[in-house]
């Protein structure tokens, strides 16, 4: 039986405030456990939305190097992907400028330099990739990069084979 105080109080009240204390503080860590999961959660679906919008990108550049195919060539800019002007109607390639989902701004354009124009994409973001490895065929390149800015969109032209002439074979002539 709990002895009263001087102040009319059971010497036991104090313990009440103490299991308040540690049940906020078990709910406060509760809380960020699931604030920590909910920021890999959020991390996880932009690394999802880069791959899906670097693709698009990709996608695009192909179809405008493509659409032409006895003169093929690569857009100057990214404005030639939305509105490709080439043919006697607008031809859009890519549905509208999407923004780099990591940073919220805009993607850092690939040129490499004996091609004229742009051959991809890529974020501008440095942090640490949570997918590592299982990306589809054409990201491959993917798999261990340390960094977001490592994932590289890039289109690759194929390449014009040169028709040799066929040599006569040794002893034989043209005659």
């Amino acid at each position: 039986m709990a002895v009263p105080m001087p102040t009319g109080k059971s010497a036991q009240s104090g313990f009440a405030y103490l299991y308040v204390l540690m049940l906020i503080a078990l709910i406060g860590l509760g809380l960020a456990a699931a604030g920590a999961l909910w920021r890999t959660d959020a991390q996880r679906a932009r690394e999802t939305e880069l791959l899906f919008v670097g693709d698009q990108y990709r996608q695009a550049i192909r179809s405008y190097y493509e659409l032409d195919p006895a003169q093929p060539r690569l857009p100057q800019n990214l404005n030639d992907l939305l509105e490709d002007t080439r043919r006697p109607g607008i031809v859009r390639h890519l549905r509208r400028a999407y923004r780099d989902p990591l940073t919220g701004g805009e993607f850092a354009l690939i040129h490499e330099p004996d091609t004229q124009g742009i051959v991809g994409v890529h974020s501008s973001a440095t942090g640490r990739p949570f997918k590592a490895a299982g990306f589809e065929p054409e990201n491959a390149g993917f798999s261990g990069a340390a960094r977001y800015d490592e994932w590289r969109f890039v289109f690759i032209a194929p390449v014009k084979q040169v028709a040799q002439k066929a040599l006569p074979a040794s002893g034989e002539t043209d005659e």
